[in-house]
């Protein structure tokens, strides 16, 4: 089973759902600003991408300054928490196979666990 975190409004997760689909794999689709992942969720996100809360984070949405996060020393768990308030700081896309969790930038990253 194949889901991708996804926002429609995004040529690069449009592009990554694509590619999927033309590799014969139809994923489940979890438009994740429609419904956000929650902080357990996101966790587990993170560990398969062996990334930090901070390196998933979308830095250049305007939210990351208003928020502050773009001070030195924010602590890991205010990323977390951002992400899990405000999803369109969520970097995008997420796909999670059997075979591991890819961000989908580019999309080509995904090939590997398909």
């Amino acid at each position: 089973m194949t889901t991708i975190y996804h926002n429609p409004k995004c040529s690069i997760s449009r592009r990554t759902l694509a590619l999927l689909r033309e590799n014969g794999v139809e994923p489940t689709i979890i438009d994740y600003m429609k419904t956000p992942p929650s902080k357990a969720t996101l966790a587990t996100l993170l560990e398969g991408l062996a990334l930090q809360p901070s390196q998933l984070m979308r830095r250049k949405a305007s939210l990351f300054t208003e928020l502050g996060l773009n001070q030195s020393g924010v602590p890991e768990f205010c990323y977390l928490a951002a992400m899990v308030s405000h999803p369109e700081l969520i970097e995008r896309p997420i796909v999670v196979t059997a075979k591991g969790v890819r961000l989908g930038r580019p999309p080509e990253a995904v090939l590997e666990i398909i």
